[in-house]
C-alpha cells in the first residue's frame, strides 16, 4: 500500500467540549520503504467505525485516517445479516447517530433501512474516501520506542498483504466472528435429508415457501425469524430449550413523529432520543428492582396477546428475572399474532438428535421439518481476531483491565468500541467517538504522543467485562478483559454514567500515563 494524500473533510457542527486544535499537529514522517502512516485507523466500518470516522473528520479534520473494512462494503452487522425479517430490536432514535436524524416512520427498523443509513452517513460526511474495503487486519504491533503501532493487512480480494503504521488504533469490530455462527454438536446430524442453515450466513436463493420450518432458538434472532418465516413457510415451530422474556413494542413511536413535526427533523430526533433513553433506563432499573413485579407484568401482557388457554408459563416463563438476559422485543407483537393464527408454534425441550425427517426431542416427540434454522447465537471474538503485541510482547486481553470501557490496561493508544447490552449500541458509539477526540486533541495540545492505561493497584478485585448471563457471553467469559471494582476500571453502569464520564470529567486521570515518546529520524519516502 503506496503513500496517499487524504484530503481532509468539511467538519460539521462541533460537538461541545471538544476542542479543535487551531493548527494541524505535524504527522511523523514515514519510514523507509514508503510504508504509509495515519494518525488514527479505524478498524470495521460497521456501527462503531462509521461512528468514530464521522467524530474524527468533523471534530480533528487535520488528522489523518482511514477505516478497514475486511467485506466488500461498509455496514459491518447490518450487512452480513440478510435472514428473513432481519431488524433492530432497539429503537432507531437510539441505536441511530446522535448526529444524524433518523427520518423513516418506523421506529424498529428492518436492516435494509438501517444499512441505507449506515451508507448514507458515509456519502453525507464525505467518509467514502477514507474507508478501505477488502482489508482484514491480521495483526498489530506496538513500539514504544518508535511511538507507533505497525499493522499487518490481508487484502480480502486478492489475497495479498500490506503494512502501514498508525499512531492510534481503533477497534470497531464488534465483539462476535462474522465468519461463523454458534452452532451447538447435534447428534445424527449427518442423517437429516432436509436443509441446515444458520441465520448468520442465510442462503440468497433459499425459498421456504409451502416448507415445514423448525427454528432452535429463543433469542433475538429466533423471535425475529419465526413470523418473518410464518408468512409463507408451511408451519414454523420454534424450539428453545429455555423460555425468553418477550415484549410487544410499536414499530411507529407515535410520540417521536409528533415531535418531529412540531420541532423539526434535528431537534424533534434528539427529543424522541432524550425521551426514548429515559424510557429504557426507567424500564430496566424498574425491571432489576422489582423483577417480581416485572414478572408478573410480562407474563399479563403475553397472556392477553395468546390464544385462550396457552400455557403461558411452559414457554414465556423464564427461569432468570428479567434483564438478567435481554429482553427481546417484537414489533405491533407479531409473534404472538402469528401463535395466535396457528401458523406458528413453541416446543419448550431438548434436541436428543436429528433424524432422518426432522429432531427427535428429549420427551420423546419428532418434530418434521424439511428445513432447520439453527439460531442458537453468536460466537464471541474481540477486535475481529487481530493479534496485539507491545514492544514484542503479545497482549493477554483476557488478562487486561477495561479503562473506562474504552482503553485496555498496558496497551498504549488503543482503543475499542463495545455497546450497551441494556440499551441501544450507539450510544456508546456516539459517547466513544467524542471522547477519543477529546484525548487526541488533549495529546496535541500538550505535545504528548503516548498514551497508556496502567492498573495503580495490582490487588485490584476483577470481574468479567461483560457482566451478562447470555449464553454467548458465558461462553466466552475466559477470553474476555476484566473490570475492577472502582472507577476507572469499574464497567459501565449506565448511559447516565456514561455521559459524565466520557463527555463531561476531565479526559486525564492519575492511572493514564501520557508521554511525548521518542522522536523517529526523518527518512525519506522511496
Amino acid at each position: 500500500m503506496g503513500v496517499s494524500t487524504i484530503r481532509p473533510v468539511r467538519p460539521v457542527r462541533p460537538v461541545r467540549g471538544v476542542p479543535v486544535p487551531a493548527e494541524p499537529t505535524p504527522a511523523p514522517p514515514a519510514p523507509e520503504g514508503g510504508v504509509e502512516h495515519l494518525d488514527v485507523l479505524i478498524v470495521g466500518a460497521g456501527v462503531s467505525g462509521i461512528g468514530a470516522a464521522r467524530y474524527l473528520a468533523a471534530e480533528l479534520p487535520h488528522k489523518r485516517f482511514a477505516v478497514l473494512e475486511a467485506r466488500a462494503d461498509c455496514g459491518g452487522t447490518w450487512d452480513l445479516f440478510r435472514y428473513p425479517g432481519v431488524r433492530s430490536d432497539s429503537d432507531l432514535y437510539t441505536f441511530g447517530y446522535a448526529f444524524k436524524p433518523w427520518r423513516h416512520r418506523e421506529s424498529l427498523a428492518d436492516g435494509g433501512q438501517i444499512l441505507a443509513y449506515l451508507r448514507e452517513t458515509v456519502e453525507e460526511h464525505g467518509l467514502r474516501e477514507r474507508v478501505r474495503c477488502h482489508r482484514r487486519v491480521v495483526g498489530a504491533s506496538w513500539s514504544s520506542a518508535e511511538a507507533r503501532w505497525t499493522v499487518e493487512v490481508e487484502h480480502t480480494d486478492t489475497g495479498g498483504r500490506s503494512t502501514l503504521t498508525c499512531g492510534w488504533l481503533f477497534g470497531a469490530t464488534g465483539y462476535y466472528r462474522y465468519d461463523r455462527g454458534h452452532t451447538p454438536e447435534f447428534a445424527g446430524r449427518e442423517r437429516y435429508t432436509g436443509t441446515v442453515v444458520h441465520p448468520q450466513h442465510w442462503p440468497a436463493d433459499l425459498d421456504h415457501t409451502g416448507r415445514r420450518v423448525l427454528v432452535i432458538g429463543s433469542g433475538a434472532t429466533a423471535v425475529t425469524l419465526v413470523p418473518a418465516l410464518a408468512d409463507r413457510a408451511a408451519h414454523v415451530t420454534m424450539l428453545q430449550r429455555t423460555p425468553t422474556y418477550v415484549m410487544p413494542v410499536p414499530r411507529r413511536d407515535a410520540a417521536a413523529e409528533l415531535l418531529r413535526r412540531l420541532f423539526g427533523e434535528e431537534r424533534g430526533h434528539a427529543l424522541a432520543r432524550r425521551k426514548n433513553i429515559a424510557r429504557q433506563r426507567l424500564i430496566w432499573s424498574f425491571c432489576r428492582r422489582y423483577p417480581g413485579a416485572a414478572r408478573r407484568l410480562i407474563r399479563r401482557v403475553n397472556s392477553r396477546l395468546l390464544p385462550a388457554g396457552y400455557p403461558v408459563d411452559e414457554h414465556f416463563a423464564p427461569p432468570y428475572d428479567p434483564w438478567e438476559q435481554r429482553l427481546c422485543a417484537v414489533p405491533d407483537g407479531d409473534l404472538f399474532r402469528a401463535l395466535r393464527e396457528g401458523r406458528a408454534s413453541v416446543a419448550t425441550d431438548r434436541v436428543r438428535s436429528f433424524t432422518e425427517r426432522g429432531v427427535l426431542l428429549e420427551s420423546g416427540r419428532e418434530v418434521e421439518a424439511d428445513l432447520v434454522v439453527t439460531a442458537t447465537g453468536l460466537e464471541l471474538q474481540l477486535f475481529g481476531g487481530v493479534r496485539l503485541l507491545v514492544d514484542g510482547e503479545p497482549v493477554d486481553v483476557a488478562g487486561a483491565v477495561a479503562f473506562k470501557g474504552v482503553m485496555l490496561s498496558g496497551v498504549p493508544n488503543f482503543a475499542y468500541a463495545i455497546g450497551y447490552t441494556n440499551a441501544s449500541w450507539t450510544l456508546k458509539v456516539d459517547l466513544l467517538g467524542a471522547h477519543l477526540c477529546r484525548l487526541l486533541a488533549h495529546m496535541d495540545r500538550h505535545g504528548q504522543r503516548i498514551c497508556r492505561p496502567e492498573v495503580a493497584d495490582p490487588a485490584m478485585p476483577v470481574r468479567p467485562l461483560l457482566d451478562f448471563a447470555a449464553g454467548y457471553v458465558r461462553r466466552a467469559v475466559d477470553v474476555l478483559p476484566r473490570q475492577g471494582d472502582r472507577g476507572p476500571w469499574r464497567g459501565s453502569a449506565g448511559y447516565r454514567e456514561d455521559v459524565r464520564l466520557l463527555a463531561v470529567d476531565r479526559v486525564t486521570d492519575p492511572e493514564l500515563h501520557f508521554s511525548p515518546g521518542a522522536v523517529p529520524v526523518p527518512a525519506r519516502v522511496g
